[in-house]
């Protein structure tokens, strides 16, 4: 389980973006809080962030031509095996939307891909 870093969002291949679609609808859903060594960091953040940051990947989806469930712009939406939140605070977007996704993380991320055969 991975984030890839914001920059790549638009630059991934199709394989990588719906399965970072699937993984952040896990995290967001019955995953949250669920420690994973790669994504432990999102748990010191509010779950609104997540919520931002897979706008970036629902939107790069429809951007391609795909249909994503329209739920999933629904901050409160955790998906159908999770109960909704009742409330959750909106915060500021931030640029990168998670601090941890620096340089050394862009980096990391590309080294990933390039171990896959993905070249950016």
């Amino acid at each position: 389980m991975r984030l890839w870093h914001e920059q790549l969002i638009n630059k991934l291949p199709r394989q990588q973006l719906l399965g970072q679609h699937r993984e952040l609808a896990a995290l967001r859903g019955n995953g949250w809080g669920k420690k994973h060594a790669t994504v432990n960091y999102v748990f010191k953040h509010s779950p609104y962030k997540l919520y931002q940051f897979h706008l970036l990947v629902l939107h790069e989806m429809q951007h391609r031509g795909y249909h994503p469930n329209k739920n999933w712009f629904n901050p409160l939406y955790r998906g159908i095996h999770c109960d909704p939140y009742i409330i959750l605070k909106e915060c500021p977007i931030t640029n990168p939307i998670y601090p941890e996704h620096n340089d050394a993380y862009l980096k990391e991320c590309l080294a990933n891909l390039a171990s896959k055969g993905i070249i950016l």
